[in-house]
């Protein structure tokens, strides 16, 4: 095959629910596919595992784990600065940002992903943003999708002389129990995802995090037991 034929994409990859499927969806496309994962200095490490398996199992040709220290900036509780929030309800989660954002993660990562995709002549960058994120994260909302694209085409030789980057970010519109529907569609296993903000130190999940908290209303809305809870001798609460 010509290398000009090869249609690559480089897919954010966290190693929960969301990129997972993201990643699914680049496949799916017919894309090449490379993932980056970040150690930013979050709490624990049992997500960038996850993405390392992920990645080998869904196909994609390369999977890479960058070093970024965000923990040196402070300003959330996914670094370490206070506790992370659990128990609350429907209501607080979705209202205010809470203190599990990272200031400007999505905005860093995009821009390493970005980078490594003008290496490889990536014409598409995947990130696994959706809708339910909206109220809390503002680096989730599609105006900041489109703005970062508008960026990384004048930011960039790819975007100046070149076929120009897409950000792609298929599951804005979805609710969490949609996105495990098309994952489940496309053959994702969830009991490989990790998605807990403060997992114990087996790796289980918390349940009471806002991120576990979505996580299992969107299996109970999707008709599934969550296939994580069984790994850990969990049930439903």
């Amino acid at each position: 095959m010509e290398k000009s034929s090869i249609r690559r994409a480089i897919v954010l990859l966290s190693g929960g629910l969301d990129s997972a499927t993201v990643l699914a969806c680049a496949i799916r496309e017919g894309f090449e596919c490379r993932t980056l994962a970040f150690r930013y200095g979050q709490r624990h490490t049992v997500e960038l595992e996850a993405a390392s398996h992920l990645s080998k199992e869904l196909g994609a040709v390369e999977h890479r784990v960058m070093d970024i220290d965000l923990s040196a900036l402070g300003g959330s509780s996914l670094t370490g600065q206070g506790e992370v929030p659990k128990g609350r309800s429907e209501t607080e989660i979705g209202g205010g940002i809470p203190s599990t954002y990272v200031p400007a993660r999505n905005t860093v990562f995009l821009a390493l992903g970005l980078a490594w995709a003008e290496v490889v002549e990536a014409t598409h960058l995947y990130i696994g943003v959706n809708a339910v994120d909206y109220s809390g994260y503002p680096d989730c909302r599609p105006e900041f999708i489109q703005a970062f694209e508008r960026m990384a085409n004048f930011a960039t030789k790819m975007g100046t002389e070149g076929p120009g980057v897409h950000v792609v970010a298929p599951l804005q519109k979805l609710s969490k129990s949609e996105i495990i529907r098309l994952g489940m569609s496309m053959g994702v296993d969830y009991s490989l995802t990790r998605s807990c903000y403060d997992p114990d130190p087996r790796g289980a999940p918390c349940l009471g995090c806002d991120s576990c908290q979505l996580r299992l209303a969107g299996f109970h809305e999707a008709g599934h037991e969550d296939p994580l809870l069984p790994l850990f001798g969990l049930t439903t609460p």
